[in-house]
């Protein structure tokens, strides 16, 4: 079993990075296309560690011609768990966490926050965990609109269910149901934005059916996303538009500081703290 794991999590952090390679390349090849007097946006590309084991690389664009700022994070690691962090798992129900708190992870996490206030903001997370004990998937994704298009809305939705139509019938509306009520912001009564999917403990008994559904979302990302971007990267703005972003990049920022699992378990498990609170927007503003 330990032998069939390790080439398990191999695989899922070889597709991890090679995800992480396609998506960089497809957003510096719209900074290529975007034109303009600026030098087109690039990636800073940071190897991260961990105490106990594993890492990673952490790659952020700034000030490109279309998008302020991206982050795309990639890791595998590995070790013990803390006791916190260690309660935390164990009250999801893990099962033998509180005897074992031996950890793997791999994953890809992405945000990207645009120029333009008409171009959406997106985050992107996919992930496997295994323990001792248990293996599952879990991520997702969400489109996060300043100024909501429904044609926009309608077809990031629309590839997201053709992407989990392909491997069960009622995986889209169930993990639509999920993402509405993850990213919803309790203090606010607001979403952060116009949703997506997000799943989590995804181990059906077939793990080769989990990590292809897994890889299915990845692969679903930038036919799902860039064709927005690409369709209003060069729409005229005011400084009123600009003012409604800025606000509701605030949102963005505290719901990640507040909520966000991904944040918390990052910090708590002693990740690089750059590379987890990449997903913060560049400027925000609160009134």
């Amino acid at each position: 079993m330990t032998d069939l794991f390790d080439d398990r999590k191999t695989r899922a952090a070889a597709w991890f990075r090679t995800l992480r390679d396609q998506i960089v390349a497809a957003f510096e090849a719209i900074e290529d296309d975007f034109g303009g007097p600026a030098p087109a946006g690039r990636f800073e590309v940071t190897p991260t560690t961990r105490p106990d084991g594993g890492g990673g690389l952490m790659s952020v664009m700034r000030g490109g011609r279309v998008f302020e700022k991206i982050g795309v994070n990639v890791s595998a690691v590995h070790g013990t768990l803390a006791e916190r962090a260690q309660k935390s798992m164990a009250a999801r129900g893990v099962p033998g966490m509180d005897r074992d708190p031996r950890v793997w992870a791999s994953g890809i996490s992405l945000v990207a926050h645009t120029q333009n206030p008409h171009a959406a903001a997106i985050h992107l997370n996919t992930r496997m965990f295994w323990t001792p004990h248990a293996a599952w998937f879990g991520g997702g994704t969400d489109l996060n609109p300043c100024i909501e298009y429904a044609a926009d809305t309608q077809h990031f939705h629309a590839t997201l269910q053709a992407a989990c139509d392909g491997h069960s019938p009622d995986y889209y509306q169930r993990f639509k149901a999920w993402a509405d009520e993850y990213f919803y912001i309790p203090h606010r009564n607001r979403a952060r934005g116009v949703g997506g999917i997000f799943y989590d403990d995804l181990a059906t008994g077939d793990w080769e059916a989990d990590f292809a559904f897994t890889q299915a979302v990845g692969r679903a990302f930038l036919p799902a996303y860039l064709p927005l971007t690409r369709a209003r990267m060069s729409s005229a703005f005011t400084d009123a538009d600009r003012e409604v972003q800025l606000i509701h990049r605030g949102l963005y920022a505290e719901y990640n500081l507040v909520y966000d699992r991904g944040t918390k378990f990052g910090l708590e498990t002693g990740h690089d703290a750059n590379a987890v609170l990449m997903s913060l927007p560049p400027v925000a503003k609160w009134t």
